[in-house]
């Protein structure tokens, strides 16, 4: 290839909104679309999209060793976490969710008459879901986010 070609055809790729991809593992009341993946070059990351209908929710479960970043683009996320999701926090329109490798989790949709629309990025390819068979604590302690220099 000529050299001053090479970046035509590996550099930047733009995926169109029309075209992510529903062939990708689904949970009920939640519709995922892939948007970078191996299709488009992508190798140490997958991205894409999910609307999460009004109260739906996941079950507990964890990503391996993947680390995960979802974006809240509009309503109220609940996040569930922990050997027994005791933790629990909420995310709104703007806000950053940063998942660590192995952490049990949950997500919610907190809105009894809303969707929930995020952007989800994950560092792997590798679509791994476990499922966890959890008995969650009843009343998870809320998790307010202030760090140490805005006490």
């Amino acid at each position: 290839m000529d050299p001053s070609q090479r970046w035509r055809a590996d550099g930047i790729r733009v995926i169109r909104a029309g075209e992510l991809d529903a062939n990708t593992p689904q949970t009920p009341g939640m519709q995922r679309r892939a948007a970078v993946t191996a299709a488009q070059g992508a190798s140490k990351l997958w991205a894409g999209t999910v609307s999460i209908d009004a109260k739906a929710r996941t079950g507990a479960h964890h990503h391996g060793d993947l680390e995960s970043v979802i974006y809240v683009v509009s309503g109220l996320a609940r996040l569930r976490w922990g050997e027994r999701l005791e933790f629990t926090a909420e995310a709104g329109p703007g806000d950053f969710i940063y998942v660590p490798p192995f952490v049990p989790h949950q997500e919610i949709n907190a809105n009894d008459d809303t969707r929930l629309h995020c952007v989800l990025a994950r560092s792997g390819q590798n679509g791994l879901v476990v499922n966890l068979d959890i008995e969650a604590v009843e009343t998870p302690e809320l998790i307010r986010w202030i760090d140490d220099l805005h006490r």
